[in-house]
């Protein structure tokens, strides 16, 4: 049970620097009076702001601080769960947000948001909602049970209930099984991508031991046939070789040829000459028989020795001049050999040389084929590091596949669990079997507040209201002080719940302007009635603008405002 013992502020809403401080268990009912604006309502929103770090009306932040100081805003509760004792501070100007226990405080959160969970999951065991549930009653801000959705009834109930941790534990579940389809997805794409691997490799091994040895034999025949034609022209080459030695042996013989032929040109030139000379001479003497010159008469005998010498020179020089015609032209024919042999030669020469680049050309070809040849057969030497490549793509998808197995079995089991913890699961079931106590607590005390209807709220929360004549009503049918009754008999059915379940069960009780509207006289007067007689344990604090009360009550307050300032008047 969550004893809560002691409230203070300063600084907060109209409060200014000095405290108030409300001890809450001094008396079991307590009148919290005042004007409009006195203050009183400040206490729910000092207790659910220390608690749950907002208030109980539709206050921002900010405006929580007093307006006048305008820092130090800070709020404190103190409590006890059996022999622990806690506190709970929280300011504004500066932030603050403490956890005290046994006089010690404890370590901080890094985030705000964690150590605010931490509190309401480990030490008051109940979250905002609950809270304004089960401990107070009333205001004009607050939404009564029946005016809430589907969705937050139930999480009241199960609050209430201690099942709440299903619910937490079905969104766990669901992200779980979130992230596990996400998995699956994601190992789906890399099973099918490595399949495609698989089969892609399997294809390049085949296709390279298939098109190396087929590039193998190709390329060998290739430098077959190369060598062949480099063997041929080789031979060719040889024979060529042959011929041209040969050729050369017969251009030895008419070597000399044309040197001969200008001695031989040069002699008969002179021979011409000297033939020139000779018939000069020959027809000088023959046409003159006086010197043309001294006009003196020749000898007769020297004339006639010179003509005969001239005509036997003649002769000579005829003789020898044939014989030097007949040399000149074998000398010719000779020289025309030595041309003819030097152009077979020189033609024969070329067809080496074209031979040569031939070959030349098929030996580097040769090379190449050789050097392809040797890259393929390395290449194929080296399959075996493609087929290391296929193994770990197979080894891969093994493990792919049996993830995949995983994951989907962990998703079914998750499903199963997900399907139980549901709203139509097991929460239905524990639900389903406080349905009925709830509904009679529920009748119980309407009908102490002598309100005679039989209310019955379903498995979805929904409520079904029948007249003592079995005729059909809706919460939204009555009037506010008929509202008002059902509001309270839920209240207190919750706290009886809470009671039974020891996770919600705590003293306190706050009830805002709940008889300055809603309630009649006898309502009132019943209302007490249940708070004396049927509300045990309890410390009720009932605000009110009615004075006429204060016989009904064990303690009065009064909030009254000095000088811009709320106080509790003395």
């Amino acid at each position: 049970m969550i004893l809560f013992e002691k409230v203070r502020w300063k600084n907060f809403l109209s409060t200014g620097n000095q405290y108030i401080e409300i001890e809450l268990t001094n008396h079991s009912t307590n009148l919290v009076i005042g004007t409009n604006g006195a203050g009183k309502s400040t206490v729910l929103d000092a207790l659910t702001f220390s608690l749950f770090g907002k208030p109980f009306r539709k206050i921002n932040k900010p405006q929580l601080i007093n307006s006048t100081n305008e820092k130090d805003c800070r709020v404190e509760v103190e409590f006890s769960i059996g022999i622990t004792e806690w506190k709970v501070v929280r300011g504004i100007k500066p932030n603050l947000f403490e956890i005290w226990r046994d006089g010690n405080c404890l370590n901080q959160f890094a985030n705000v948001n964690d150590q605010q969970k931490w509190l309401e999951q480990n030490v008051l065991k109940m979250n905002y909602k609950s809270f304004t549930q089960i401990v107070i009653l009333g205001s004009s801000t607050f939404v009564p049970f029946m005016q809430l959705t589907s969705n937050h009834r139930r999480e009241v109930i199960e609050d209430l209930l201690d099942i709440k941790i299903f619910s937490s534990m079905n969104n766990l579940i669901k992200e779980k099984i979130r992230t596990i389809k996400e998995d699956i997805k994601v190992l789906s794409l890399k099973k099918d991508n490595l399949t495609d691997k698989i089969t892609m490799q399997e294809k390049f091994i085949q296709e390279l031991e298939l098109q190396s040895k087929e590039s193998i034999d190709e390329k060998n025949n290739k430098i077959k046939v190369l060598q062949i034609e480099v063997d041929t022209h080789m031979e060719h080459n040889e024979l060529t070789n042959s011929n041209i030695s040969d050729l050369v042996k017969e251009q030895e013989k008419v070597t000399g040829a044309t040197e001969k032929l200008r001695k031989l040109g040069g002699l008969r030139g002179k021979i011409s000459n000297k033939v020139a000379t000779i018939t000069k001479e020959h027809k000088f003497f023959t046409d003159n028989v006086t010197c043309p010159t001294c006009t003196q008469p020749i000898d007769e005998d020297f004339r006639i020795n010179k003509i005969s010498d001239a005509q036997t020179k003649a002769k000579e020089l005829q003789s020898g001049y044939k014989e030097l015609e007949e040399a000149i032209k074998n000398e010719e024919e000779r020289e025309h050999q030595f041309t003819a042999l030097s152009k077979e030669i020189t033609k024969l020469t070329h067809g080496i040389s074209k031979n040569n680049t031939r070959i030349s050309g098929c030996q580097r070809q040769i090379r190449d084929l050789e050097s392809e040849i040797q890259r393929v057969t390395e290449q194929l030497a080296n399959r075996n590091t493609e087929h290391d490549k296929l193994a770990t793509f197979q080894d891969n998808l093994k493990t792919t596949y049996d993830d995949l197995s995983s994951r989907k079995d962990t998703i079914n089991y998750y499903d199963f669990s997900y399907s139980l913890l549901r709203d139509g699961g097991v929460k239905s079931k524990i639900i389903k079997k406080y349905l009925p106590l709830i509904n009679q607590q529920v009748n119980r005390y309407l009908q102490m507040m002598d309100f005679y209807i039989n209310f019955t709220l379903d498995e979805e929360f929904n409520e079904t209201v029948q007249s003592p004549i079995h005729e059909d009503f809706s919460y939204a049918s009555f009037s506010e002080g008929e509202k008002m009754r059902i509001d309270l008999a839920l209240l207190f059915t919750w706290r009886e719940v809470a009671r039974m379940k020891n996770s919600v069960n705590t003293n306190l009780l706050i009830m805002d302007e709940v008889f300055d509207s809603s309630l009649d006289g006898y309502g009132t007067d019943e209302f007490l009635k249940i708070i004396r007689f049927v509300i045990k344990d309890a410390n009720i604090f009932v605000i009110s603008h009615k004075t006429d009360m204060h016989d009904k009550f064990e303690n009065v307050m009064r909030f009254e405002k000095v000088k811009g300032f709320s106080k509790v008047a003395s």
